[in-house]
């Protein structure tokens, strides 16, 4: 293999954090694949304004209802010589984006894979939320449905790393109810929205405050939140068994029990609703003949 394949970050919003090192290569190169060609076609008319182009150069969408066949066009574009680069709508490729296919095939072929850095959602929400940068966690987007996503949050109670995610705008108030149900509302934390363009904004607060403030009219932009770890000395350890004997003593049923926890622990939902199940039959009696 000659050619080379190069992973390239874009803009996240504002076009002049685009690097000239990004701009040479996106000139250059024979191939571009892009989750979305529109957005590709604006960029990269900002790019040519700049230079010299090859004129040999192709623009073709790479998305993921399609990554996985247009990955083997990538490869024999590879295998013939030309260099190729992955672009995603906005940031780097391959991190909640499609790319990660490219780049392992491309690795798994012996080509060469060049990372050109670009701008990161993930690094502009956590160096302005002012929360401790010195360690933390990538989330990506929580899943859509309720009770995994409380699930994964109960998972993630006991984490001393700044935790950050992406969220849908209409989706961002029910995620920050159950990150706060699942950290305590007392939970430090931000949402940073329309990063790099005209009206960015960093809306700091407790989990309780923002969860609040968004649970009836959903911010505008894309969206990134960041919530801090949990505090030194701080106890995290729950008695589950204790904790359902005494939600079913205040009358609540196993299901709702169960419910309740999932949220604080992280466990599966059907292994607590068996465990409030146990608790609430009466214990067996022996009876001597």
């Amino acid at each position: 293999m000659t050619g080379t394949l190069y992973i390239v970050g874009t803009p996240i919003g504002n076009l002049e954090d685009l690097s000239l090192r990004a701009a040479r290569i996106l000139r250059s190169v024979d191939v571009i694949a892009a989750e979305d060609t529109r957005t590709a076609k604006v960029l990269l008319g900002h790019v040519d304004a700049l230079g010299a182009i090859n004129n040999r150069r192709r623009l073709v969408s790479y998305f993921e209802g399609n990554e996985a066949e247009r990955t083997q066009e990538l490869m024999r574009a590879l295998q013939a010589g030309d260099h190729v680069a992955v672009i995603s709508e906005a940031g780097m490729p391959g991190v909640s984006d499609p790319g990660s296919y490219a780049i392992a095939a491309a690795i798994e072929a012996g080509a060469r894979v060049e990372v050109v850095p670009g701008p990161s959602a993930v690094l502009a929400a956590l160096v302005g939320s002012g929360l401790p940068s010195e360690r933390f966690m990538f989330i990506g987007f929580p899943p859509r449905e309720e009770g995994a996503r409380r699930e994964l949050f109960g998972t993630l109670r006991g984490e001393v790393a700044t935790l950050i995610l992406f969220e849908a705008p209409d989706r961002v108030g029910a995620s920050l109810g159950d990150l706060a149900a699942a950290f305590g509302g007392e939970r430090e934390a931000s949402l940073g929205r329309e990063l790099t363009k005209m009206y960015e904004e960093h809306v700091r607060g407790t989990l309780a405050e923002l969860a609040s403030k968004f649970a009836e009219v959903a911010p505008r932009g894309e969206c990134t939140l960041v919530v801090a770890g949990v505090g030194p000395g701080a106890q995290v350890e729950i008695d589950i068994e204790g904790e359902l004997r005494r939600l079913l003593g205040e009358g609540l049923g196993p299901k709702d029990a169960a419910q309740r926890l999932v949220v604080v622990t992280g466990k599966p939902r059907r292994q607590l609703y068996q465990l409030a199940l146990s608790l609430q039959r009466p214990p067996r009696v022996d009876v001597d003949e």
